[in-house]
């Protein structure tokens, strides 16, 4: 408890201000893709489940047509290089040139534009994206207000924005943070803080400062099963790890809005 106490009541000191560790995945390499014992395999498990999501609404609000989609935070082309398979005009953004290298690699389709570039600063002009995408990175930045607003300026009207982050809570902590440090190997300090965790009814309230509407939000968690029982047993991830959607928000959260037509 004096733990749990000293990273989520404290609210100033070095606790507070502790940055989160984004190294790891500068030096991930091919792990990004093959890699169990480090906490990339449960981003990869992730993916798996969101990905399908993302691409069903997208379909669901455009219909069949191609979509300009810009993926920030991409990392290793998780998402990027799915929607590229489905016909998609996808860029992917990421601060890690390794990270690009990696998911150009994998990008199937040698479609996908892979630029280096700030999410605080898209190099990109006014409404040329129909869809933004922000998964599992909201949470890695200081000013996702900031990300937020460069959203919205580069999607067309009725654009869509998805995202998926951790809440800010006791539990969230335990699971998100703690409980990936002690049944996960190769899980580098600090690679989250509760601190920079965000309510749902935050994101919201950003979104909608920026003429963003929110649309849907559902809540994620493991599931429980073998494979999850056989991680914490031996601290590797299996293979067949797998995430599943549920109604609760209370440790993540994934959703999306659809930016606010103009005139």
């Amino acid at each position: 408890m004096a733990t749990f106490l000293s990273e989520h009541s404290l609210e100033t000191g070095r606790f507070f201000s502790r940055p989160v560790n984004n190294d790891l995945y500068a030096t991930l390499g091919e792990r990004w893709y093959e890699a169990q014992d480090d906490p990339v395999a449960l981003l990869r498990a992730e993916a798996r489940l969101r990905n399908p999501w993302v691409a069903r609404h997208i379909a669901d609000t455009f219909g069949e047509q191609p979509c300009d989609v810009l993926d920030i935070g991409c990392g290793g082309g998780f998402l990027t290089n799915e929607l590229a398979a489905l016909g998609h005009r996808v860029t992917g953004l990421d601060a890690d040139e390794d990270s690009l290298r990696i998911a150009a690699g994998h990008d199937a389709t040698g479609t996908v534009r892979y630029d280096l570039g700030d999410a605080l600063s898209l190099p990109y002009g006014a409404e040329t994206f129909d869809v933004a995408c922000g998964m599992d990175f909201l949470e890695h930045v200081e000013d996702p207000r900031r990300v937020i607003q460069e959203v919205a300026r580069v999607l067309k009207p009725s654009g869509l924005f998805f995202f998926h982050t951790f809440n800010r809570n006791p539990l969230a902590w335990l699971v998100v943070i703690k409980g990936v440090e002690w049944f996960v190997r190769n899980t580098p300090r600090d690679l989250h803080v509760l601190r920079l965790f965000l309510k749902p009814e935050e994101v919201e309230a950003m979104c909608r400062a920026n003429g963003l509407a929110p649309v849907e939000l559902v809540g994620s968690r493991p599931r429980f099963g073998k494979a999850f029982f056989e991680m914490l047993r031996t601290r590797v991830v299996p293979a067949d790890f797998e995430f599943a959607f549920t109604g609760s928000t209370t440790i993540a959260y994934t959703g999306f809005a659809r930016k606010t037509k103009v005139g």
